[in-house]
């Protein structure tokens, strides 16, 4: 494989271990302005980096179907989204303020915010595999500097999403080299 294309993939993976790596030099805990900033940053890196590699470039290879072009984007969008509401429904997991949801557990907490953050790595994963693997078909839609930017893109909104989510983590009393280890491997886009 070429190395462009690994690094490409290993980025968003290098994004949450840097975020997680805050648990090191951060207090125990995050005031709640940080971390509705980070949240904010993150989801709006997201919103962008979902647009602009994912959802454009489906609209552009749909064009052939002329009106109707929308059709397959909208379908897989909301396929997705009933995908992800399956899981939510299914898998137990804890938002970070405390409420659980998912079905019924005897779980930790600290495994029900894995859980959590794990389920919403699920499409950052898939949305790079997908364009990296659009992009060695030879998808003329798709550029190495596409795939890269989207690869970028996750890493940044990855980086406040782990420390976000590591302190949490460190607060419920988990020591902070454990916090890092279990956020950078286990809940990585």
């Amino acid at each position: 494989m070429d190395k462009e294309i690994i690094i490409g993939l290993l980025l968003p993976f290098l994004g949450t271990s840097l975020g997680a790596a805050m648990v090191f030099l951060l207090k125990d805990n995050l005031s709640t302005t940080i971390q509705k900033i980070l949240t904010g940053f993150a989801a709006g890196v997201m919103v962008a980096a979902s647009f602009w590699s994912l959802l454009q470039p489906a609209l552009e290879g749909s064009e052939h179907l002329g009106e109707l072009a929308f059709v397959p984007v909208a379908v897989g969008f909301l396929i997705g989204i009933g995908f992800l509401l399956f899981l939510d429904e299914v898998t137990p997991h804890m938002h970070m303020d405390n409420e659980e949801e998912g079905s019924t557990s005897n779980l930790k907490r600290t495994t029900k915010l894995i859980l959590a953050v794990t389920l919403h790595n699920i499409p950052e994963g898939m949305a790079v595999g997908v364009v990296y693997a659009n992009f060695i078909n030879g998808n003329e839609l798709i550029s190495s500097a596409g795939a890269l930017a989207l690869a970028i893109g996750i890493a940044i909104q990855n980086f406040p999403e782990g420390a976000i989510v590591s302190m949490p983590l460190r607060a419920e009393g988990m020591p902070k080299t454990q916090t890092f280890f279990l956020r950078s491997t286990f809940g990585r886009g």
